[in-house]
């Protein structure tokens, strides 16, 4: 299925699903989830299994939003929030993102937060028009924490392009018959540390994994030819965050850029 015949699928899916006074306002693709924008997110929400219906006919995740312009102000919704919020969750912070309608809310207990099965995230939606999400505050003060959420948040467009990219490529036509995958072994093979595996198709690249040899200054094998250029990597995966599996991306994100600049000339 194609990117064009995949969004004329999902607009006769909610022509057929959504009553006529709830209006989608656009769709866009994030990575596998298919993003729906409404200025009517609580009846959207609390009009039965709307969004179950279209999931399953669609055969795709799906995410509902608020459309931009239906957002209240960030500084009313704030007083919204701690006043349905009780005290015992703590909360020490509040970030919106109005390029998705979400609202992230740290909180020392998410528990108290989040509410007895959702209750209390399910009345703020209806409420505030912003989704809103819990995360734990961390237990000590960590500025390494709080920086990389701030980079998170600072690379919302590009992580929101690269989404919207990895979607269209996933919603792109079959590929023709005879395809083929292959594993190129870098690193971590019959040995602990610098685990790194090279998966390769036809159309694409994606690294598993980069990580160093705590023992020694050994890296998985960056000359490998079919990994270089660095720069036509497609996406790096890290299976989780120990060292021995992660600890050399910064190094890859470094020298794949370098390549990246040499190419163009600059």
């Amino acid at each position: 299925m194609s990117y064009d015949s995949l969004l004329e699928q999902t607009r006769a899916t909610l022509r057929e699903v959504l009553p006529e006074e709830i209006e989608v306002t656009d769709i866009e693709l994030e990575g596998p989830h298919i993003v729906l924008y409404t200025k009517q997110l609580d009846a959207f929400l609390s009009g039965g299994d709307y969004l179950r219906q279209v999931a399953q006919r669609l055969r795709r995740r799906v995410l509902v939003r608020s459309d931009p312009a239906s957002l209240i102000d960030p500084k009313e919704a704030e007083k919204l929030i701690r006043e349905k919020i009780p005290p015992e969750a703590e909360i020490t912070g509040l970030f919106f993102e109005p390029e998705t309608g979400e609202v992230a809310i740290e909180a020392a207990n998410p528990g108290a937060a989040i509410g007895r099965q959702g209750s209390t995230l399910n009345e703020l939606k209806r409420t505030i028009g912003w989704i809103p999400t819990v995360i734990r505050t961390p237990p000590i003060p960590s500025k390494t924490v709080e920086e990389v959420r701030i980079h998170l948040r600072n690379q919302f467009d590009s992580r929101r392009g690269f989404l919207k990219k990895v979607g269209i490529r996933i919603a792109r036509d079959r590929l023709p018959e005879k395809i083929w995958a292959r594993n190129t072994a870098l690193g971590g093979y019959r040995e602990v540390g610098r685990s790194a595996h090279l998966l390769s198709t036809q159309n694409s690249k994606v690294l598993i994994d980069c990580g160093i040899d705590p023992g020694s200054d050994r890296t998985p094998y960056f000359s490998a030819p079919e990994l270089l250029p660095l720069d036509s990597l497609d996406a790096v995966v890290i299976t989780h965050a120990h060292l021995d599996h992660c600890g050399l991306v910064p190094t890859l994100l470094k020298y794949g850029r370098s390549t990246a600049r040499r190419r163009r000339g600059t």
